[in-house]
């Protein structure tokens, strides 16, 4: 805090030392009142909002802001759709007058969603979304099946790389095959992964259009009933699944295979099941059976071993293809189809904050994924410790200069944000005079 508000009365923002964790939902309401007041980043999240149409330029379209779609999420489970606001001090009022335990964004419209029922549903404002972000939403709790360290929102840094294999194979992809570069990831909070793809021609993708690039990255089926949940069509990998493969054969043998068991005693008929020739699934159960070792990472690198060269000692393209099947049903990132596939559909806002873990929706670099750890992001608790501690503020600093979320922010603004919205006055100004050169052209000057 600065000098003056100290002075002031500053000191009625200071809280008592944090909760136990199970008391997180408790002290919830009071202590997001104060993250909303001092540390979200109202200012930079409307500038993204606006994508470059809060400035002067005569392409600007002023009606843009106001017709996105907000959602708040209130104490009890209170749910208001359809907000909008046509300034960024009208959403920051907003947020800080309700207090929303979580913000959901939505679409831009075409007419302000919030008096969408004063428009006639025929003609031309018919209320329909017109733009709104390419995204991608990745629970662990989907991955249960091959996660035997938590189950359900539980997670832990053993099976967080089945996020961050997630994150490298769709950054990937999304930037080689389809040519996107405005590309915010961001921890959910809890359990999980958003993607958010911003430029241009992501936002004003057709349903039609976001399901082609949904399906694009369809491998796991998730059907119980099969014995192999993936879909490897073809006598070849498509070139994107060989790159891909490269990211998951390599987490799966070096982390994932030892840190989960895979192949322990217990765990080694599921994926023996997977093999097609019973004649090898036979033989290698049969190698397994009592061969105990005192060092359990020990058996499932060699018993690994023993799978790939029986299942390359014959030279049938099933057997071959039955270890990248194995490999892709333990690490292919598995995607809420849905969430990709709708303009309609919400996302969580980043730089929320969950309310049963008090953790805060931080970015992530995915150049950086590798060393993400989702037990040591900021905390609601741990933030406003931090305000109380970190004595007066200087001239010109921000409150979250001197906390943990300090770094986020810098990211989101620095890698993000700016780069945007450089380009997306770049691409207003290049609208903008083709408009008016072919205007010229019309007049014949």
């Amino acid at each position: 805090m600065t000098k003056e508000e100290a002075e002031n009365g500053g000191d009625d923002m200071l809280i008592d030392d944090p909760e136990p964790q199970d008391k997180e939902l408790e002290a919830f309401p009071d202590r997001i009142k104060l993250y909303y007041g001092w540390l979200f980043p109202h200012a930079d999240m409307s500038k993204w909002m606006s994508y470059g149409n809060d400035g002067k330029h005569p392409a600007c379209d002023q009606s843009y802001f106001g017709r996105r779609e907000y959602s708040f999420t209130l104490e009890n489970d209170i749910y208001m759709r359809f907000q909008s606001y046509k300034s960024t001090s009208e959403l920051e009022k907003a947020i800080k007058d309700h207090c929303p335990f979580k913000i959901d964004i939505g679409p831009v419209y075409s007419v302000d969603p919030a008096k969408r029922h004063a428009y006639s549903q025929s003609g031309d404002n018919i209320f329909t979304p017109v733009e709104k972000e390419l995204v991608f939403d990745i629970d662990i709790s989907d991955y249960d099946d091959v996660r035997y360290c938590c189950s359900g929102a539980d997670v832990c840094l053993e099976c967080w790389p089945l996020m961050t294999i997630a994150i490298k194979v769709i950054d990937t992809s999304l930037r080689d095959d389809f040519g996107f570069v405005h590309i915010l990831w961001v921890y959910s909070g809890r359990r999980g992964v958003h993607c958010w793809v911003c430029d241009t021609k992501a936002r004003r993708l057709n349903n039609e259009q976001r399901s082609a690039i949904a399906e694009y990255f369809r491998v796991y089926k998730g059907n119980s009933n099969s014995k192999s949940k993936v879909s490897l069509v073809g006598p070849a990998l498509h070139p994107f699944l060989v790159r891909s493969y490269n990211v998951l054969s390599d987490y799966f043998e070096k982390k994932l295979l030892c840190s989960q068991q895979l192949l322990s005693d217990e765990r080694y008929e599921n994926i023996l099941d997977m093999i097609s020739d019973e004649s090898v699934a036979s033989e290698l159960r049969g190698k397994w059976q009592g061969n105990r070792r005192s060092n359990a990472n020990d058996i499932n690198i060699v018993r690994w071993e023993q799978l790939k060269q029986h299942c390359g000692r014959k030279k049938t393209s099933g057997l071959r293809r039955c270890v990248e099947e194995i490999v892709f049903c333990y690490t292919y990132p598995r995607i809420d189809m849905e969430v990709s596939k709708h303009m309609n559909h919400l996302l969580k806002s980043p730089f929320c904050v969950h309310p049963k873990t008090g953790r805060v929706c931080v970015p992530i670099n995915p150049n950086l994924c590798d060393e993400f750890d989702p037990t040591n992001v900021p905390t609601l608790s741990k933030l406003l410790r931090e305000i109380n501690t970190g004595g007066l503020q200087a001239e010109g600093e921000k409150v979250w200069d001197r906390t943990s979320m300090g770094k986020s922010i810098r990211y989101f603004k620095e890698s993000f944000l700016q780069p945007l919205l450089k380009s997306c006055k770049e691409e207003m100004e290049a609208s903008y005079n083709a408009k008016n050169q072919q205007l010229k052209n019309s007049f014949g000057w």
